[in-house]
């Protein structure tokens, strides 16, 4: 049964609204001011209040405010004899569902009393809905949120798969690719790329040279200068590279920046001479740290050139071979921030 709390000063008036709703199977409490229906209020719920905007102590406006502040699922009604638009309007505003006047009759009480109630369910059941649908959103968004991470921990780790196929069959180059993926990190991170940028520079540079999986192991492990049909074979890499990747649906443009690694500025790389803001930022990143890298590194053709030589090779070619902003950042992670080789 409905709970419903009378207060009003005027015993004959809060008597009237209790019988009318009695009358309805409503379970009635009277109570004659603020004080006496506060004590009420501490031992029972109600739905439904109808007050008395004119009473000794705490005005009617006041103490429905009070209780809407704590209990805001109950429904209220201002009963008075003023006939006031300002008052009217803020009884509503601080969430009073109507405004009945003295003298009223029956109907106009039940009705009132029946709508309230009416919107208070559904409020109540609109609310349940939103923190259930809220609930449900959440609960997807976390289900997508690892979906997500497993797939990109899937992904790198195929990345991870295919670098170490061919480190296996290139043991000279075994921990290049990783390295580079390092410093080209470190070198997007000082220029201040996106996130999606660095991440998709890393995974890039991690099979920057997966084309070579393709290029005969004796050539790849040879000691001393290769001829020039081998070194054109070498160079054919970033090209295979590419039609290995070219079909996997990255979320960055991995084959793209393997096969523009050898690219230089002026137009004088490998393997279509492409020039300045032709080749890929990403691209441009990774063949600074790919340089700096292989020259700081032994190979099987010469020893370590050694890292002073592989940032004055930087140095002098910023500009010319290599994007300015890169080589810049490249020296400066070194220089300034201690970056070193793992």
């Amino acid at each position: 049964m409905t709970n419903i709390l009378i207060v009003d000063d005027e015993e004959p008036i809060r008597r009237l609204i209790g019988q009318i709703l009695d009358r309805s199977n409503y379970n009635c409490t009277l109570a004659a001011n603020a004080s006496e229906a506060h004590e009420f209020l501490k031992v029972r719920e109600f739905e439904l209040i109808l007050c008395d905007m004119n009473m000794p102590g705490q005005s009617g406006l006041d103490f429905i405010r009070s209780v809407l502040a704590e209990s805001p699922d109950t429904a209220a009604i201002m009963v008075t004899g003023m006939c006031d638009p300002i008052i009217a309007y803020v009884s509503l505003q601080i969430g009073v569902f109507d405004y009945v006047t003295k003298p009223f009759d029956q109907n106009r009480i039940l009705v009132s009393v029946a709508s309230a109630l009416r919107r208070r369910d559904l409020e109540i059941e609109n609310r349940a809905y939103r923190e259930n649908l809220e609930k449900k959103v959440k609960e997807r968004t976390a289900s997508l949120q690892e979906s997500t991470e497993k797939w990109r921990r899937a992904l790198e780790g195929s990345i991870r798969a295919m670098a170490f196929a061919l480190e296996m069959r290139d043991p000279y180059t075994a921990g290049h690719q990783l390295r580079v993926a390092d410093l080209a990190c470190a070198i997007a991170n000082e220029m201040g790329l996106s996130e999606k940028q660095t991440n998709g520079i890393r995974m890039a540079a991690m099979i920057h040279d997966i084309g070579k999986i393709c290029i005969p192991a004796q050539i790849l492990s040879k000691p001393g200068k290769l001829n020039e049909i081998e070194f054109s074979l070498v160079k054919a890499h970033p090209g295979i590279g590419y039609d290995i990747l070219k079909n996997i649906e990255f979320p960055w443009p991995i084959a793209q920046m393997v096969l523009q690694h050898h690219e230089r500025i002026d137009g004088s790389g490998y393997p279509s001479g492409l020039a300045g803001s032709e080749i890929l930022l990403e691209a441009r990143t990774l063949a600074v740290a790919d340089v700096v890298e292989a020259m700081a590194s032994h190979r099987p053709y010469r020893p370590a050139l050694g890292l002073d030589k592989a940032l004055e090779e930087i140095s002098k070619n910023r500009g010319v071979l290599y994007d300015p902003e890169v080589a810049d950042a490249c020296l400066k992670v070194f220089r300034k921030k201690g970056f070193e080789f793992k």
